[in-house]
């Protein structure tokens, strides 16, 4: 197999060749030239050429391209590994030498659940960046656990009971998951004095969940009651179920993050308050590393303290 060369015509990485690296990875991430190419501010050409030329310098199919999508062969999804470790290792070289100015600088790759992204991730991201001008924040939300490593994530939030993994996590901020009901049932939510009590009114389900149709309450700690509900429709997303709510369509149980502003307003009732469901935590999750850049310490520091913020407006509204 020939060496590879860089533009000085010295084997080795090289600038040329880490630009390529950089080139080859966004096509793999986005799974797209055109997307690779808006993601890193360059025409769709340059980046055909330069993927074009590693895989006819190193005589290997990388890329399998179709009408529709990129595809990496086994080669490529190999080499891409290689790839993003590298690229992550030059990033926190670079990030390294801005962080003695304490001035996060850069863009910041995170991953978020949909539900949370939208109602709090995303104000955390705009109070960010109007904060940090000189940072930019590329966001993934999705319902999926994403793999950060694979993914080329910096960061991860995480919401609910944190699987054990390789990975570092610290704890930022709990929520609690309230049953509501639509004002239209107000009547009834209103007349139920125990949780065995839900069963005979109609429940949204959210599919998302491993246990959407079993509840376990409890009342001042000593107390439990576990139900089994039927629902009548089924979603596989928090915000869908929070629009079926609103809509009049039956009771949920949802997490306050979700609907706290609608209690507060009037537009949702909190059912059976005296009961509670189990809590859950909010998680940022981050790839094993020596260094954290300061970019991602500014933004995990900022969200914090907003949930800092949510959870004692929560305890003074009781």
């Amino acid at each position: 197999m020939e060496k590879a060369y860089n533009d000085t015509g010295e084997t080795g990485l090289g600038l040329s060749n880490l630009r390529r690296l950089a080139y080859f990875a966004a096509v793999v991430e986005t799974g797209s030239f055109t997307a690779a190419a808006d993601r890193l501010g360059i025409t769709k050409a340059v980046v055909s050429q330069q993927v074009a030329r590693l895989e006819r310098e190193f005589r290997t199919t990388l890329l399998v391209r179709t009408t529709r999508k990129v595809r990496t062969t086994e080669a490529g999804q190999s080499f891409y590994q290689r790839c993003a470790l590298i690229l992550r290792e030059a990033a926190d070289a670079f990030d390294e030498l801005a962080d003695n100015s304490e001035t996060p600088v850069g863009t910041l790759r995170l991953t978020a659940p949909f539900d949370y992204g939208i109602s709090v991730v995303v104000p955390a991201i705009t109070a960010f960046t109007q904060k940090y001008p000189r940072c930019k924040v590329d966001a993934v939300l999705s319902d999926q656990a994403l793999d950060i490593v694979s993914g080329g994530f910096e960061l991860s939030i995480r919401v609910g009971w944190l699987a054990e993994s390789g990975l570092q996590a610290r704890r930022i901020g709990t929520f609690r998951q309230l049953l509501v009901a639509p004002p239209t049932m107000r009547a009834e939510a209103e007349a139920l004095t125990e949780p065995r009590e839900v069963e005979d009114l109609p429940f949204i389900a959210n599919t998302a969940l491993r246990d959407h149709l079993r509840w376990r309450f409890a009342k001042n700690e000593i107390e439990s009651q576990t139900v089994n509900l039927r629902a009548s429709i089924f979603l596989d997303a928090t915000l869908a179920v929070r629009a079926a709510v609103l809509e009049g369509a039956g009771l949920s149980v949802l997490p306050d993050f979700a609907v706290a502003g609608d209690v507060a307003a009037g537009r949702l009732i909190h059912v059976l308050p005296g009961w509670s469901l189990p809590a859950g935590g909010i998680h940022a999750v981050f790839p094993a590393a020596r260094f954290r850049p300061v970019k991602v310490r500014a933004f995990v520091e900022l969200l914090s303290a907003q949930e800092q913020r949510r959870g004692n407006a929560r305890t003074c509204r009781g």
